[in-house]
């Protein structure tokens, strides 16, 4: 549940915006196909850092937030 004024990151927006050559030929297969199941299997060996990950969210505003124990 987003806070007020904020918005959830959506999965895969990462992927999309520094056009992953996997999530371009994801988006090309019909969701939850056969083939879209074996192109996903490559991102298990994703070619992004979680360092390229991290700055890019800091780039586009995003935050990083985890309830107080």
């Amino acid at each position: 549940m987003p806070f007020p004024g904020y918005i959830e990151y959506k999965s895969r927006t990462f992927c999309n915006d520094v056009k992953c050559p996997v999530q371009m030929g994801l988006n090309s297969k019909k969701q939850d196909s056969e083939e879209s199941a074996k192109i996903k299997k490559e991102c298990e060996k994703c070619r992004f850092s979680a360092r390229a990950f991290h700055h890019w969210l800091i780039e586009n505003g995003y935050i990083i937030i985890r309830p107080d124990k």
